[in-house]
């Protein structure tokens, strides 16, 4: 048999051999680090017997798919440490994660950092065990019987989600057995420099994600090939702790949030209000500049008005519906986007090919049913506020629009910062599961051929991913990573050539027929309350001058200068500049320190000698104190600084 391996060299083989021989065949140093192999594009066990011509790549731990093999089997020791410490736990599930893994336990009680730290200890004896990890297959109904004997109700009922007839597969490592499908490293020995990242002990998980079900116990860890890169790892979490928005954005007031007004629905203080207003002026003005219309359009609609969308039968379960269908009357849903509004308004007058493309935009409130798993400080929340647009517009325009919204978010992004880690994904819709998605194959193909053009044409460099799109049309997902490490989508663009034809907008041709406009969906910088979140994490709290809520902090020496330190603030306010004074009878050092840790740009120090010069002295987060300086000159500097929206880094960040 031919192998052909990932540089395209060739390999010939007389007989079968394992992903592992094959491995070792090419070079003992690359078995070492194997942790799978890709045969055909499907990740394999290094178990795996190759028994024909096929393409190979042997996975290692510098691999995404490696590392996942890696991690899982990691998931594997903490869930047989838990099993060997806490016999009456049961056990859920326990995937691997974009940087570790972690797995679902059922418990009485969460655990403790100490029985974390124990958990961890008997892991790393297990890897000193050196245990063989054994791959074998049962029958479902021998799988069942399998769990039932071994307690473990959660197992029992995954297999009963299997069709019948289904070969289910089992790894074993010791005495420890769990129902898995794969692959796993082949022994315990490789996985040396682990760590459980739970400092307050296990954090909470319902089972399969549904708050109706129960809560269970769930324990995060990570492991690297080696123990300088599992160091790394943990300096560079510490610092992402600092800059978790969802801490900071707390401590900086800029949101807060209550348990009885309920989860997902953060509350804006006045800090994090005035950001948002300052970046909702931002973007409103741009687009209006580059011919969006703006429109406002209610909260909540008839669901006749999502009927005719799709989204009732497309996405009802992720909607806050008010009434009751069975009962008759009407039914109101509160909207999760605002495209059928804005349709709704183009039909409202007739359009002849000459007035397109029409660009609508608003700053839409939206409403979306997320489940209790998935929200997160400002991330992911039920109520959110979006720079939502929706371009018609003919098929030989749809170039030139695409790249304009692309080009906007590119111009947004750039001035926010936010561009170094941004990533493309091209998101499609599955074929095998078309009940999903409006419109037909011949449809769809054409938007998606349409949209990968578009993309390779702007020298874009994108990933793909099946089963992404909307219900009506392929995406272009922006992509961004929190602190964190966890991927979020952030903004859009969309194109649909199929909502327009069940809303029946239309425009009059040059030949005078009339014909369907293709949508272009689109955001700019998407959630604000999201891209607040980002800019925290970004900035650890130190925004730019421009979007900081307070730009500068007047602080008199003693009350002596008080009267001198309000004219300051009087000059400031003249040229729209947000600042306060701190007119405490605290000791300036104090008052100082007060100031730089509520991240302000500017610190302005007032005392006798600026008194007399009409100075002032000023302390900045990038250069620390910088000494006295007129008045006048430093309002001239900060404006500058303003308008052009300049970042600055901090230099204590």
């Amino acid at each position: 048999m031919i192998v052909t391996l990932k540089d395209g060299v060739r390999k010939e083989y007389e007989m079968p051999m394992s992903v592992y021989e094959i491995a070792k065949n090419i070079s003992e140093g690359l078995a070492r680090a194997a942790c799978a192999g890709k045969v055909d594009g499907k990740v394999v066990d290094l178990r795996y017997i190759v028994e024909k011509d096929c393409e190979l790549n042997i996975l290692t731990f510098n691999d995404e798919e490696g590392k996942k093999v890696f991690w899982h089997t990691c998931s594997h020791i903490l869930a047989q440490a838990v099993k060997r410490l806490y016999k009456d736990v049961k056990l859920a599930i326990g995937p691997a994660t974009s940087e570790g893994f972690y797995y679902d336990f059922d418990r009485d009680k969460a655990f403790t950092s100490d029985e974390i730290e124990e958990i961890e200890k008997e892991m790393k004896k297990i890897v000193k065990e050196s245990l063989d990890i054994e791959r074998f297959e049962l029958s479902r109904n021998e799988a069942l019987n399998l769990m039932k004997e071994n307690n473990e109700p959660y197992k029992t009922e995954l297999i009963e989600a299997l069709p019948e007839g289904e070969t289910i597969s089992f790894y074993k490592q010791g005495e420890f057995t769990d129902l898995c499908a794969g692959p796993h490293l082949l022994n315990t020995k490789y996985l040396k420099a682990i760590k459980l990242i739970s400092e307050k002990g296990s954090s909470g998980a319902y089972w399969r994600g549904d708050e109706k079900n129960k809560m269970l116990c769930r324990v995060y860890g990570t492991a690297f090939t080696k123990a300088s890169d599992l160091e790394a790892y943990l300096k560079q979490r510490e610092e992402a702790i600092k800059r978790d928005h969802n801490k900071l954005g707390r401590e900086l007031k800029y949101f807060t949030t209550s348990e009885p007004i309920g989860q997902g629905l953060p509350l804006l203080m006045p800090n994090g209000a005035r950001v948002i207003q300052l970046l909702q002026r931002f973007v409103e003005d741009e687009e209006y500049k580059r011919g969006y219309v703006i429109t406002k359009t209610p909260l909540l609609a008839k669901s006749d008005l999502y009927k005719i969308s799709g989204h009732w039968d497309h996405y009802k379960d992720g909607m806050f519906v008010l009434g009751n269908e069975e009962a008759g009357g009407e039914v109101f849903a509160l909207r999760p986007m605002t495209c059928p509004f804005q349709f709704t308004i183009y039909n409202a007058e007739q359009h002849s090919y000459r007035d397109l493309p029409i660009r609508y935009a608003e700053t839409s409130t939206l409403f979306r049913n997320e489940s209790s798993g998935e929200m997160h400080g400002l991330i992911r929340v039920r109520q959110f506020t979006i720079s939502e647009g929706h371009i018609a517009c003919r098929k030989d325009q749809l170039e030139e629009e695409f790249r304009g919204c692309v080009e906007l978010i590119k111009y947004f992004t750039d001035i926010l910062g936010l561009t170094e880690g941004l990533s493309y994904r091209f998101s499609k819709w599955d074929s095998k599961n078309k009940e999903k998605y409006e419109g037909d194959e011949a449809t769809w193909e054409e938007a998606q051929s349409a949209m990968r053009k578009l993309l390779v044409d702007l020298g874009i460099d994108f990933s793909e991913a099946d089963g992404e799109a909307a219900f009506y049309g392929p995406k272009l997902d922006i992509q961004y990573k929190n602190v964190f490490g966890k991927e979020d989508t952030i903004i859009t663009v969309q194109i649909d050539f199929s909502l327009a034809k069940r809303f029946n907008m239309t425009y009059v041709d040059s030949s005078g027929a009339k014909a369907h406009p293709i949508v272009l969906h689109r955001t700019s910088i998407g959630c604000y309350e999201r891209t607040l979140a980002l800019l925290i994490e970004r900035f650890a709290g130190a925004l730019p001058t421009w979007l900081a809520p307070i730009q500068v902090k007047v602080l008199p020496i003693s009350d002596k200068y008080n009267d001198y330190a309000k004219n300051v603030l009087t000059s400031l306010d003249k040229y729209n500049i947000r600042a306060e004074s701190d007119l405490r009878a605290e000791k300036i050092g104090y008052k100082i320190r007060e100031a730089r840790l509520e991240k302000t740009p500017y610190i302005l120090v007032v005392g006798e000698k600026e008194q007399n010069e009409n100075t002032v002295s000023v302390r900045s987060r990038s250069g620390g104190d910088e000494g006295a300086m007129p008045l006048t000159d430093f309002i001239s500097r900060i404006n500058q600084e303003i308008l052009s929206k300049a970042i600055i880094e901090n230099a204590e960040a």
